[in-house]
């Protein structure tokens, strides 16, 4: 049930010292402000950063170099062919790898014709595991599939580029292009997912199937590099290590040559990033509820001094049977009042902040660098508010616990 007498006593004190109340809510005001709007924007940040993996998250992918050590009479210096024995190899010795996307790439200069039109682009071989690793968007048609690797089909998936530059107001489906000499049907076209330099260099692309390129331009049995993913709840850095291990064997590789694969985790990378965001995270917390703290110093500091006003008053409620819960009660009652005003006001100033910003991003699709979408989540708003009410009754605790001790023959003679 509610005390309305109780209700009305906080509010002439709160109203009685309404410029000394003010001040000091300010710092839980400003502490809880500071944490939301602090973690919005690391969360904006992390969605920033986070965007710019356009591909899986626990992918590894593995290339090669050349030899550094000399090993089983082959000299130093040697570069290593990877080739789909390889990729057989590792699919029949490592079944802790899901999915493995050979590819191969045309290399030097040379320029892709359609009609009288004519531009350079980033020619890939691939298959159709490489969405799985990295994803891209069919705007039309289809992408490369499991019976164009095994018919080696000439098809073609073109990027938004080559659309400008050799298809612009037509619909490639269907139409040939001429690469090197050789024609391959556009079954498809797609858009890149990502941001920043990736996508601009993304959209050049054009994917062929892997097993036409080798065929058709004398790669036969020529592979560039692996991408690869693990299996559920193996990590990414158990398969680089088999894999790798593997290709030393059977290409004859001394076990102490860091140097003749190259590989990228970027499941470790991704980790690291976000052990990075978990003390950025950390770190706000931390600076927040320090300025927390100072507030609730300050109010603790007014409740004494309400307590000290009142000392009369608390004497003769006790003189007349108020018990020392009710006088405790009162107190704790109005320090949290002041510091859940302060604090919620503090919350809904950070997260309409955040939320304005988080409208006009997504609205005009702006992204400021690596600065992503900002965003407060439920659950920072209501540990915000569990912190209130405990910093409240925190600040309110000391004077409430003076308040009850007070001898009411004492506090009657008080002046």
């Amino acid at each position: 049930m509610i005390d309305i007498d109780k209700w009305t006593e906080i509010y002439n004190t709160v109203k009685k010292h309404k410029l000394r109340t003010a001040l000091t809510a300010f710092g839980v005001f400003w502490g809880i402000f500071m944490l939301v709007v602090l973690l919005g924007a690391g969360k904006g940040l992390e969605n920033g950063i986070v965007g710019e993996f356009n591909i899986a998250k626990n992918a590894v992918f593995v290339w090669t170099q050349r030899t550094s050590v000399p090993y089983m009479g082959l000299k130093a210096g040697r570069f290593i062919q990877l080739t789909n024995d390889d990729v057989a190899a590792i699919r029949a010795n490592v079944p802790e790898v899901a999915v493995i996307a050979p590819n191969n790439q045309l290399n030097g200069d040379f320029a892709v014709h359609h009609e009288t039109k004519s531009a350079a682009f980033t020619v890939r071989g691939e298959t159709p595991e490489m969405l799985q690793v990295r994803p891209i968007k069919i705007s039309s048609g289809r992408f490369i599939n499991q019976k164009d690797i095994m018919e080696r089909r000439k098809v073609a998936i073109v990027g938004p580029r080559t659309l400008e530059l050799l298809f612009k107001d037509i619909d490639p489906i269907g139409k040939y292009i001429n690469i090197k000499g050789s024609y391959f049907l556009v079954v498809g076209a797609f858009e890149p997912i990502g941001k920043g330099e990736d996508i601009v260099e993304d959209s050049k692309i054009i994917y062929l199937p892997i097993t036409a390129l080798q065929q058709t331009f004398n790669q036969v049995n020529k592979v560039g590099s692996l991408a690869l993913t693990p299996s559920a709840g193996v990590p990414a850095a158990v398969i680089e290590d088999k894999v790798k291990t593997l290709l030393m064997k059977r290409h004859h590789v001394a076990p102490e040559d860091i140097k003749a694969f190259g590989s990228a985790n970027i499941e470790q990378e991704f980790q690291d990033i976000q052990g990075l965001f978990t003390g950025i995270a950390g770190f706000s917390w931390l600076v927040s509820i320090g300025t927390i703290f100072a507030g609730i110093i300050g109010v603790g500091n007014i409740m004494l001094i309400v307590v000290k006003e009142r000392t009369k008053e608390i004497g003769v409620r006790k003189a007349l049977g108020a018990t020392p819960w009710s006088i405790i009660s009162l107190i704790i009652q109005e320090s949290v009042v002041i510091t859940g005003l302060a604090g919620y006001t503090g919350l809904l100033a950070g997260t309409g902040i955040i939320a304005t910003i988080e409208y006009f991003m997504r609205k005009f699709d702006v992204q400021a660098g690596y600065f992503g979408i900002p965003e407060v989540n439920l659950g920072i708003a209501l540990s915000a508010t569990i912190l209130l009410v405990l910093t409240g009754a925190l600040a309110g605790l000391i004077p409430a616990t003076k308040a009850a001790r007070v001898n009411p023959v004492v506090a009657l003679r008080d002046e």
